[in-house]
């Protein structure tokens, strides 16, 4: 129909770049810029009565950033990628247990309205493209 002839003219006259960048960017976090983390973090969630705002808190276990021997670049905080854009936090703790790293610890504080619903727009993405589910506490 006349929306796939739209599509197609689009990607016609894109066509200098590669169609696989005419598809909205896959959601991800990443530690170091440019290097996207594959473990799944625990996430979970306060806000306050008001809904005026709110604080993520972000746990992941083993992360591919303790593994790779040639980082390219420091963990300068947590930057959460999708469609939309970056948000970001250098509020990031690495645990460590014995001298061996356990994990990351970062916190995302919201403080608006508008702020949590942006993250909440990531999450929903992110949860999307890594097949998690979500769980209200009771």
């Amino acid at each position: 129909g006349a929306g796939a002839l739209r599509a197609r003219r689009a990607v016609a006259r894109g066509a200098s770049r590669p169609v696989s960048m005419t598809v909205a960017a896959d959601t991800c976090i990443q530690f170091v810029k440019g290097t996207n983390e594959s473990s799944v973090p625990d996430v979970k969630l306060t806000r306050s009565k008001d809904g005026t705002n709110g604080t993520a808190f972000f746990w992941f276990s083993e992360p591919d950033v303790f593994e790779a021997t040639e980082l390219e670049g420091e963990i300068t905080g947590m930057f959460l990628i999708d469609q939309e854009g970056e948000l970001s936090t250098v509020d990031v703790n690495a645990k460590f247990l014995n001298g061996k790293p356990q994990g990351i610890e970062a916190t995302y504080v919201m403080k608006s309205t508008n702020e949590w619903n942006r993250f909440m727009r990531f999450m929903e993405r992110y949860a999307e493209d890594n097949g998690l589910g979500f769980a209200a506490k009771k």
